[in-house]
């Protein structure tokens, strides 16, 4: 047993420390923006809600945290209240933020100069894969303080790998996310396609589906497209975040991302529909 904090306890990071105290029997210590959620979590699980990422942090052998983008991160890391004021020396800090891969690299090098760890590990699957605690987990650090971290990262990953140096976790999910694009748009074509030709939509997915269109996003999306409904999952919001980072990114390195920046601006047209908390499967309701 650890004694963990885990900072952030949104619709990831609640069911996330959950996990690392009951399915991970470790001893945590929660910290939230809006403390009556961190006194929920406490209250549900046995742990220990605290005023501050400082406080939270104070003797703990790992922090965790999940915010929301790379402001917020620096927010609960950096300055007299944040996390690693109250780090010591060989604790590891693991950050399952989507954020850039710039912060990771500050982040780790700010560790590093005080002599704590620092894995920036982002997570594919979504609520659900939190609430299940099957989340795949994409690390980039160094690999004595990855070897330490992945045993505790275990209670709420079912694939958990180091990808490479500081920055290469953020890197795999930007790849992640590039797909994932791509993917929704494909399907919510196909959807509307089939739709259009007054084909049956069950009949047409169960057919494909067993064939080389086959992905995560048609087995699991595919009926709630073709009923409109979208307000679940991951919001169109938090993708257009998302894919601003691939793409300020690509700018950087060079990549090619035509569909990339296509979709991003097909989802800053569903925000104009009001879809902005909507699922990201919601581009179906554009071509409508």
């Amino acid at each position: 047993m650890a004694k963990v904090a885990f900072i952030g306890l949104g619709v990831m990071g609640y069911p996330m420390a959950g996990h690392l105290r009951v399915k991970g029997g470790h001893e945590v210590t929660v910290y939230n923006r809006t403390s009556a959620k961190a006194q929920a979590w406490a209250a549900q699980f046995g742990g220990r809600a605290v005023a501050t990422p400082r406080e939270a942090a104070l003797g703990q052998d790992f922090v965790f945290a999940c915010v929301g983008n790379d402001d917020d991160l620096r927010q609960v890391t950096i300055g007299p209240d944040g996390a690693f004021a109250g780090m010591a020396a060989g604790a590891i800090f693991v950050d399952h933020t989507t954020a850039s891969a710039d912060v990771a690299r500050e982040l780790h090098a700010a560790a590093t100069k005080v002599g704590f760890g620092f894995i920036d590990a982002p997570v594919s699957g979504g609520q659900a894969g939190a609430e299940n605690g099957v989340l795949t987990v994409m690390c980039g650090g160094d690999a004595p303080v990855y070897e330490k971290a992945e045993p505790v990262i275990a209670a709420f990953a079912r694939a958990c790998r180091l990808m490479g140096p500081s920055g290469a976790g953020q890197l795999t999910k930007m790849v992640n996310q590039i797909c994932i694009g791509g993917l929704v748009q494909a399907l919510s074509e196909g959807v509307h396609f089939a739709q259009a030709a007054g084909l049956d939509v069950e009949a047409v997915i169960e057919v494909i589906s067993k064939g080389a269109a086959q992905s995560w996003q048609m087995e699991n999306r595919y009926r709630t497209m073709n009923e409109g409904k979208f307000d679940f999952g991951f919001a169109v919001d938090w993708m257009r975040k998302d894919l601003s980072i691939c793409l300020e990114e690509a700018r950087r390195n060079g990549a090619q991302l035509p569909v990339t920046a296509l979709v991003d601006q097909f989802y800053a047209e569903v925000q104009k529909l009001g879809g902005g908390r909507w699922d990201t499967s919601s581009l179906l309701a554009r071509l409508k």
